[in-house]
């Protein structure tokens, strides 16, 4: 089941009112759409995911082209085509294939999902039973090396303007794990983190900068091994309820980067015989963060 191929020509055969024209292979239907977002205008890279109906199997998943167009050649029978786009409501359909006919969806349009309502302006501060700083580094040119550390104090503290809201950590950098003594004692030495020497690794946001939906970049300085160097944070905002350890009010999100570790002097390295780096140049910082709202009725996280 291949995905047709999309041509700018005049229309032939049955009119499915886009002008377009696919060689359909013997015994094959085609099926087309148009996508836009919320305004009319074309999505593109918008994902199509399309499943038989008789047996919920996925046959196929593709993307809208430049233009919002997405059609593609499928044996006879009934399917479900989903279009979803981050930070729309996605959208399906259900449509009979008939060979040597073509069937056009129209115009999909996606609209916009529900927000999550912002947290309320004031402290923030994480609670570590509930948040995860980790790590990943590439292992030998193909495996990874996942890790955390495990002992850090953060918070946030929203504005009344959540673009001039601010987030600030602390990581105790003699407290990474990656569940071996041996390689957690090389990767706390001066070879790596040199945690005698530079016992704290530190995250300061500069600004707040909304993306779409819940998408947030968040820019800041990250200090690490004695080097200061910019860095964006990829966020998702997970949203805010009353839960935990006494109902209290809390906030989530999720929140990635990629680091180059040369940049901050963590050169140490050694290669295979292959010519290929035990340790690969570049980590992956993850930050799963939950944070309660502190007020005089806070409770204290359990250790």
């Amino acid at each position: 089941m291949g995905l047709g191929l999309l041509q700018r020509l005049r229309s032939i055969g049955r009119d499915d009112g886009l002008g377009l024209s696919t060689s359909v292979p013997q015994g094959a239907g085609v099926v087309s759409c148009e996508v836009v977002d919320p305004l009319g205008d074309p999505l593109a890279n918008a994902d199509i995911t399309v499943k038989s109906t008789r047996t919920g199997g996925q046959v196929m998943k593709a993307s809208t082209d430049p233009y919002g167009l997405f059609i593609a050649t499928l044996p006879p029978g009934q399917y479900a085509v989903l279009v979803s786009v981050e930070s729309l409501l996605p959208e399906h359909r259900t449509v009979e294939v008939e060979a040597g006919r073509r069937t056009a969806l129209g115009r999909m349009r996606l609209e916009p999902s529900p927000q999550a309502a912002l947290p309320m302006p004031g402290t923030w501060l994480f609670d570590p039973p509930h948040t995860a700083i980790r790590f990943i580094a590439k292992h030998v040119g193909m495996a990874n090396v996942h890790g955390r550390f495990e002992r850090f104090d953060g918070g946030i503290r929203v504005a009344e303007r959540m673009e001039d809201s601010y987030v600030e950590v602390t990581i105790d950098a003699s407290s990474i794990t990656t569940g071996n003594n041996t390689r957690d004692n090389h990767l706390r030495s001066a070879d790596f983190l040199d945690v005698e020497n530079y016992p704290y690794i530190h995250f300061a946001s500069s600004r707040f900068i909304h993306r779409a939906g819940a998408k947030w970049t968040v820019q800041g300085t990250l200090s690490m091994h004695g080097v200061s160097r910019s860095v964006s944070l990829d966020t998702n905002y997970l949203g805010a309820l009353n839960g935990g350890y006494g109902e209290e009010l809390r906030c989530a999100a999720l929140a990635t980067t990629e680091l180059h570790r040369e940049e901050y002097t963590l050169n140490w390295r050694t290669m295979l015989a292959r010519g290929i780096a035990v340790v690969g140049p570049t980590v992956k910082l993850e930050l799963d963060i939950q944070a309660m709202f502190q007020d005089p009725d806070t409770p204290t996280p359990p250790r």
